[in-house]
């Protein structure tokens, strides 16, 4: 799952955080045994840790020879672990394999030089057939792949509170704008204070993006961020009005709310509905809460908005061999199997069986087979590290001041500066 760009971290805090990581977790100092592989993530708690428990125990029967070091850095939400791997990779110090978002963010480590190409893994391995053709074309940069991506997660989802809904009559998903807009005055007219749960930054990013995909389509939605799609257009003003109406039916302090806390809106009946990743149904079946419905976000019916943590090799990484089984063990039907079933995610590969997994899982795991896999940019599958942070600063202007105009520049701004690089 991904980070918070905004969240503050104490250099204090790093710096301790940074000498754990160099010492006795396996930085290539001291006390590390040629036998250890250091795998260094944010995965400390939860849904997270349990997946990667899971995943550990298949790496210890597939790799034997290895010993498994966890080089998990807590808080932040994962920007504290970036913060780290970011000083590491500057001194020449790598973990054997790190945690990154698939995609269009790994370019930043690609043109730095830190990451090594891993097509011919692919093909030994088959892992080019395996997984779709759609996330092959996502995950190759001038002809190589660099990761190997342990799962797959679904942005665009619509979850709801199936009381709150029935309560006011609505007994059927929304499949367009107009349709959602017109459920949304309907809970509003019987007294639901809040239609729709919003969070802060991240979150509002990705409502946005389901809209794009709604008024654009998967085809020139994926166009804004490969350049054959212009943000300057006028299908892109009717995404932004449409999803400035959309904030106004939602939380007035939703700059102060983190997903967790739309998420508890929709749990106490307070709101109707949630965009959000499909994580929330591992969360809320976690929390114990059973009455929620989801659905495609209306209008993106056959668009598969993706995310994915995956694995590297990074460049003078002190057991590459061990890293490679590692990520061979990862990119496996069995270790797919042994990480998602916990985590709450589907597998990347397209042969697994659905029977192994509950019933949002499988749902999901069909459309995966079939849909149009389409990219997002706040988790790092569409856009690099930098336009990820001018996007967000971008909207969390627009959030309090609603000026349609200002974001669409503000956006196509974005796209000229990064687009290229």
């Amino acid at each position: 799952m991904r980070f918070s760009k905004r969240a503050a971290v104490a250099a204090a805090g790093i710096a301790v955080a940074l000498a754990a990581s160099a010492c006795g977790s396996g930085s290539g100092s001291g006390g590390k045994s040629s036998k250890d592989v250091e795998v260094f993530t944010w995965w400390a708690d939860g849904g997270e840790k349990a997946g990667l428990d899971g995943l550990v125990a298949q790496f210890k029967t597939d790799c034997s020879q290895y010993n498994f070091v966890n080089g998990a850095v807590a808080g932040g939400a994962g920007s504290n672990a970036k913060q780290v791997l970011a000083s590491r990779l500057q001194q020449g110090q790598p973990p054997d394999t790190f945690q990154a978002h698939a995609g269009a963010e790994l370019t930043d480590y690609i043109n730095a030089g830190q990451i090594e190409d891993l097509s011919s893994e692919y093909k030994q391995w088959g892992l080019d057939s395996a997984f779709p053709k759609g996330l092959i074309d996502n995950l190759t940069v001038n002809g190589k792949i660099y990761s190997v991506p342990s799962n797959i997660h679904r942005a665009n989802v619509l979850w709801s509170n199936k009381t709150v809904l029935a309560n006011a009559g609505i007994t059927a998903p929304a499949t367009t704008l107009p349709e959602f807009f017109t459920q949304l005055d309907t809970l509003k007219a019987k007294g639901v204070q809040t239609p729709l749960a919003v969070g802060k930054d991240w979150t509002q990013e990705m409502l946005f993006e389901a809209v794009l995909i709604s008024d654009l389509g998967a085809d020139k939605f994926t166009g804004l961020w490969n350049g054959k799609t212009s943000w300057t257009g006028s299908d892109v003003t009717q995404a932004i009005n449409d999803y400035k109406k959309l904030l106004g039916y939602s939380n007035k302090d939703r700059d102060t709310f983190d997903w967790t806390d739309a998420e508890k809106l929709v749990m106490d009946g307070k709101a109707a509905y949630q965009l959000m990743g499909d994580w929330e149904a591992a969360d809320l079946d976690t929390k114990g809460f059973k009455d929620y419905g989801y659905s495609v976000f209306p209008g993106n019916d056959k668009a598969y908005q993706w995310l994915a943590d995956s694995f590297v090799l990074p460049k003078g990484a002190k057991n590459a061999e061990g890293t490679k089984c590692w990520l061979k063990t990862l990119g496996s039907a069995a270790g797919q199997k042994a990480f998602n079933t916990k985590k709450g995610s589907i597998p990347a590969r397209t042969d697994a069986n659905s029977a192994d997994y509950p019933a949002y899982q499988q749902a999901a795991m069909a459309d995966w087979k079939v849909d149009t896999p389409v990219p997002s940019c706040p988790h790092g599958s569409a856009c690099s590290q930098g336009w990820q942070g001018a996007v967000a600063s971008a909207q969390g202007k627009f959030s309090s001041d609603g000026d349609v105009e200002a974001l669409q520049k503000a956006l196509a701004a974005a796209a000229q500066q990064y687009a290229k690089k």
